[in-house]
């Protein structure tokens, strides 16, 4: 194992966000907290895709399962609402064969997507590091000559379900960092430069390249992590919440990458010293998680954040509840 495998691997209790901020340990939740009318909400939805239709989905079985995998590793009750979704992740051959209409047509999306799962699984204990390499494997593919994973040409931002190039590169960086084969080095190295040199111009921009920089302490990095975290302070609202730009009104999904970034950042803060977290980032957590708990519906989702904003759609609802209880659990 390379040190670099052996880093990647002290972080990956959590699924883009440190485990510390939730004090690494099992709890026993409340049935009544936001975090566990969430869990039932997805518990119930997750299956529910597969049972309906031919595939799985990249919002139901990506998204949803890693919220939930991440939910049960921390003493949430999901019951079996995993089973059938865990049991086809941990096969990455079969994952190409799952395309069918409404599920998960775009095949690197879908890779990243059942690619990140798998890699919470492994950090659970739920998968092997097999499945996983091999995962990374059918990942690099799809990666550009820059470095970066582009999931579409004309697609301004990315979102809840459809990530955009930053998340999309973040994230599949991620997957290649727990790999432990010598032919996803070069890949990762590519990524690594491309996520400190990537100019971040929108919210979005600037969390996904904070989560996919991770622990890394290079000068390039620390300069890059500057960047972003001072694009983050000024776009938060007076709510608390981001929107996709600065100048955006907040929403939920913006809102709970952000605050996850954050809290992925503020453990580091004593050995790169970022000006934001110096000042007011425990502050800015705060405001933000209570901003994701003023949003959330009765039935434990939240609003799904579309772009353009206020459509209505079950794929990004459940992605973005996904993106929520996931902020949640890393910041009790």
């Amino acid at each position: 194992m390379t040190a670099r495998v052996a880093i990647a691997a002290a972080f990956a209790a959590v699924y883009l966000a440190a485990i510390g901020a939730a004090g690494g340990q099992p709890q026993t939740p409340a049935a009544a907290t936001p975090e566990a009318r969430a869990v039932a909400y997805l518990a119930a939805e997750v299956p529910r895709w597969r049972r309906e239709h031919p595939c799985y989905s990249c919002h139901n079985n990506g998204d949803a399962a890693r919220a939930l995998m991440s939910a049960s590793g921390l003493g949430h009750r999901i019951g079996n609402a995993l089973d059938d979704t865990l049991a086809w992740i941990v096969t990455p051959e079969r994952w190409d064969s799952n395309a069918r209409r409404g599920g998960s047509e775009e095949l690197p999306l879908a890779r990243i997507q059942f690619a990140t799962t798998l890699a919470s699984m492994v950090a659970w204990g739920r998968a092997s590091q097999d499945a996983l390499d091999e995962a990374a494997a059918r990942l690099v593919g799809h990666q550009q000559e820059d470095g970066s994973w582009r999931l579409s040409d004309t697609q301004i931002i990315g979102g809840a379900t459809f990530y955009g190039t930053s998340l999309a590169t973040a994230l599949a960086r991620r997957v290649l960092a727990r790999a432990s084969t010598e032919d996803v080095q070069r890949p990762l190295a590519l990524a690594d430069a491309w996520l400190r040199t990537a100019a971040p111009a929108a919210v979005l921009d600037a969390s996904a390249i904070l989560l996919g920089l991770e622990r890394d302490g290079d000068p390039e990095a620390v300069a890059q992590r500057q960047r972003c975290l001072e694009l983050l302070e000024r776009g938060q609202g007076p709510d608390g919440g981001w929107g996709p730009y600065v100048t955006s009104p907040s929403d939920v999904f913006d809102t709970a990458l952000a605050l996850m970034a954050l809290v992925a950042v503020r453990n580091v803060e004593a050995l790169y010293a970022p000006p934001y977290a110096e000042r007011e980032i425990e502050k800015a957590i705060a405001r933000a998680r209570q901003y994701l708990l003023s949003m959330q519906n009765p039935d434990g989702s939240w609003p799904e954040t579309t772009r353009p904003p206020n459509g209505e759609s079950y794929a990004q609802r459940i992605s973005t509840t996904a993106w929520a209880l996931q902020a949640l659990l890393v910041t009790p």
